[in-house]
């Protein structure tokens, strides 16, 4: 897996992925930002997001549930000191569909941060606590 990260202007900078994907990355407007993307760090907790998404709607399509709608909602906390690492990630998961079984979501999350997404497993691996959880919804 290789990246590329160029500087664009001020505190900006793209990111391109071995793939070809771009994305701006920049810093808070205090610090010479533009607003022009997402901070580095965030960048971070988004990837643990997407790799933690994928597992979790894999295993229920797998399991035949009617998956609508699949959310990640992660909140962080940092250190006060630098470098300002992660303490703390809670990752939730809104699950909206059919007749969907709690068993099953319960197992894909659980499944998911104990074997399969590399990105959260090495965040613990870093010493991160990492949390998780899962709420249920049935669609109208």
């Amino acid at each position: 897996m290789k990246a590329t990260v160029s500087w664009d202007e001020g505190v900006s900078f793209i990111a391109e992925s071995g793939t070809g994907h771009k994305v701006t990355m920049d810093g808070p407007p205090d610090l010479g930002g533009q607003n022009k993307g997402p901070r580095p760090m965030e960048m971070l907790i988004m990837g643990m997001g997407g790799c933690a998404s994928f597992d979790v709607l894999s295993m229920l399509k797998k399991s035949r549930q009617d998956v609508q709608s699949c959310v990640a909602e992660l909140e962080a906390e940092r250190a006060d000191a630098v470098p300002a690492v992660f303490t703390k990630i809670h990752m939730n998961f809104v699950v909206t569909g059919h007749n969907l079984k709690e068993a099953q979501i319960k197992r894909a999350v659980s499944l998911s941060a104990e074997k399969y997404c590399s990105a959260s497993i090495m965040m613990e691996a870093a010493g991160v606590e990492v949390t998780h959880s899962y709420e249920v919804k049935e669609s109208s």
